[in-house]
Parts: C-alpha cells; structure tokens; sequence
C-alpha cells in the first residue's frame, strides 16, 4: 500500500513553500499550539443529525453514506437550511431523518439512486445542482460496496485491516471519495472525504484503528477560515478581497490550492508544537471553533467542488 498521507503531507508542504497567496505565520505557530484545548472532551455528537445507534452495519452505512455527499459548501448559501442549521448540518439532519424512518439505503438502492430521492430526503429542490452531484457519488459508493463487499458497509471497514489510512487509501481509488488536485505539475492529493470518513467511523464505535495519529488535517474551507483569523495564515490582499466580497474561488486555480495545502501544513507545524497531538484531534478543535459567531460572521472563501 502507498503511504497515501505521507504524500499529502509532502506535497502539501512543498505548495506552502512555493504559494504566492498564502503565507503560514510560522512565528505564531507556538503560542497557537499552546493555547489550544486539546485535552478538552470533544462536543458529543448531536442525536437530531447523526445516527448514534443500531447494528455495526447500520453505523457504517450511515456514515459511509453522508461522507460520501459531505460536499459542496460552495453551494451551500443557495440551500435551504434548516432553523439554526449549517448547511453541512442541514444535510446531515436530512439523512438522519431518512436513516431514523426508513432505515439505509442498501448497496444497490444507492447504485440506483437519483437526484430526486436524495433531494426529497433531504428537503432540497431535486433541479439543484447539488442533488446531481450527491446521487452520483452515492451511485458509485454503492456500486463499490455492491461489487467488491457483497452489498455490505462493515466489509469495506473490515477489509481496511485495523488501519485508517488503509481505509483512506481505499477510499481515495473511488470517484465519491476524490479529491486531488494540480499545482504548477505537482500532484496534490488533500482526500478529504477519505479521511474524515475513517475518523467518523472511529469515534462512532464502528472502527477500531491503531493509525488515527497519521491522519492529516482534513482540508476544508473553515479551518483555513479560522486560522487565518487567528492569525496563523494570512492571505494576500487581493484574495482576501475576493472572499470578503464572497466571490466564489475557482477549485483547481492556484489561490484555493494555496489555502487548503498550507492549512494543511499549518496544522501539522502546530502538531509537532504540541508533543502527543495529532492533525485530527487539531482539525476537530479548530472546525468546531469554526461556529462561534466571530467566524461565521466573516465570509470564508468558498469554491464549487466536490471535494468539501
């Protein structure tokens, strides 16, 4: 198996060198690290959107089924949300519903599934483009776990050996889960999707991995947010601009790259400044910062994309 987030971690590193828009505040780094709760309990996850109980498989279908359309905050001002909900929360609490009424879509419902259904499970209009998008990225995890796992969601878990990277790396060979990007001939794997899913599939019970630590930061949108008002990352003016005039970042173009590879590096600078952390315990803290009123009243940069 190819060390997957080893070559995250490499070519993300070298974008932050090379960016040209971004610029990690290396002198802050400390005195972040430092000053994070690490140590804190995580928020309990909320009973009205995720799936907390029921059989293993039922646990692994849910959250195997919402990473795979754990996208498109680009699109997600054009949703309808629910009452005091994100949009990431608003879909979530859609497919909670479903999962809670109907019980999961099986493997070979999902190789069927249209955007109609999902739309209507999740309360959105069946024409909005998103809806396309997530029928096609369930269409192709249930043709996965259809074909090479019998129909069965604890077999891909089981199948990843005791090994979240094993399970990312599975993950990242299938179209619901890719995210990998160009940068000036450097191939930039972030596999976000990939890698929040076996971290989902860990603290849900469903998994036990022994790698966890060697998971990087999960490259969004809201972590960059935060660490760039927290004063780790600083943007170059123009951009900033931009996303303060909420002008959507094209995926793929350098600016968004740059934003995403050096949150990415950041987090694993403040990692090795905090000795026994690890990117994901730092992501977790950071995007749940991510929904104080101090960050969600300042645009975020926001691109169309599936990979978050």
């Amino acid at each position: 198996m190819s060390d997957v987030v080893g070559e995250i971690r490499s070519a993300c590193a070298r974008v932050a060198q090379l960016a040209r828009h971004v610029t990690i505040i290396e002198d802050a780094v400390g005195a972040y690290a430092a000053s994070l709760p690490l140590g804190a309990r995580p928020p309990a996850p909320d009973p009205r959107t995720h799936v907390l109980t029921g059989t293993r498989e039922q646990l692994a279908a849910f959250w195997l089924t919402l990473d795979a359309i754990n996208f498109g905050s680009g699109w997600f001002p054009t949703l309808r949300k629910r009452d005091r909900r994100s949009g990431y929360f608003t879909i979530a609490a859609g497919l909670h519903e479903r999962f809670e009424s109907r019980g999961p879509w099986t493997a070979a419902q999902l190789a069927r599934i249209d955007a109609a259904e999902i739309a209507a499970a999740l309360r959105q209009d069946a024409g909005h483009e998103l809806m396309g998008l997530f029928a096609c990225s369930l269409r192709d995890l249930g043709g996965h776990v259809g074909e090479q796992f019998g129909g069965r969601f604890e077999g891909l878990v089981d199948a990843a050996a005791g090994s979240a990277v094993a399970l990312a790396a599975q993950l990242a060979a299938w179209q619901s889960f890719a995210d990998q990007s160009n940068f000036g001939g450097l191939s930039v794997p972030f596999l976000k999707r990939a890698q929040i899913a076996a971290a989902d599939l860990a603290r849900a019970g469903v998994a036990a991995f022994d790698d966890l630590q060697r998971l990087t930061m999960f490259a969004d949108n809201l972590v960059p947010h935060v660490l760039r008002l927290d004063g780790v990352l600083r943007f170059e003016p123009e951009l900033a601009a931009r996303i303060e005039r909420e002008e959507l970042i094209a995926h793929g173009s350098p600016e968004e790259i740059e934003i995403r590879a050096s949150a990415l590096h950041a987090v694993e600078l403040i990692a090795a400044a905090r000795p026994g952390s690890c990117a994901a315990d730092i992501d977790l803290v950071l995007w749940t910062r991510g929904g104080q009123a101090r960050y969600k009243s300042s645009p975020r940069h926001r691109s169309r994309c599936t990979a978050y």
